[in-house]
């Protein structure tokens, strides 16, 4: 599966849009980009590293010439592209429960898109029009997004930690030492390969 790489999992999908439906998606994408509220339930999944839409013309492919034949295609394309962590069913479930709303504003304009409710349905869409992917990149593929927000609060804490250890007494420091390790324990994850779905 060449969409795994450590804890992290690619998806791509690809959907067909007839041309008059795409200037409304991007009249829709712009309102998303400049109001950070309607933003709110993509970020708070934080098991998605990265999440992007883009809206393709059917005139925009690359023509290189030298013998391609220039395309004449009847559709525009929507682009998604995701890096999460957890496996894809997960993934699609949670995209169903919490942002179905806005995966129906996103999506309704593809072409046979069945809605994001129920979520069988969906999954079988997104099967369908997904595609593998060869290469990506992911700084961290053995850390899920939330091991490395808690690497940062680890590392906060202990700098914290270091800045008041010159100036303790052993008793001090001990004190000190208890109350880090209490605040950054439930922060110690294990990073590496991620389980095997079963």
């Amino acid at each position: 599966m060449s969409n795994i790489n450590g804890k992290v999992y690619a998806m791509n999908a690809i959907t067909p849009m007839k041309p008059w439906k795409t200037w409304i998606l991007r009249g829709f994408f712009f309102l998303l980009g400049h109001i950070k509220p309607l933003q709110k339930d993509l970020i708070d999944l934080s098991f998605i590293e990265f999440a992007r839409w883009v809206v393709l013309p059917r005139k925009g492919f690359p023509f290189l010439g030298n013998g391609q034949v220039k395309e004449d295609l009847k559709y525009d394309y929507l682009l998604f592209f995701s890096n999460f962590n957890g496996t894809w069913n997960q993934y699609i479930d949670a995209f169903s429960a919490v942002l179905s709303k806005g995966l129906n504003l996103v999506w309704r304009w593809s072409e046979k898109f069945p809605g994001s409710v129920p979520v069988t349905s969906f999954k079988e869409y997104i099967a369908r029009v997904q595609f593998d992917t060869d290469y990506y990149f992911t700084a961290y593929p053995h850390a899920t997004a939330n091991d490395i927000k808690s690497a940062h609060i680890v590392q906060s804490s202990l700098d914290q930690l270091g800045l008041v250890a010159e100036q303790c007494s052993p008793q001090q420091f001990a004190d000190a030492y208890l109350r880090f390790v209490l605040q950054v324990q439930s922060h110690l994850g294990e990073t590496g390969e991620a389980p095997i779905a079963g």
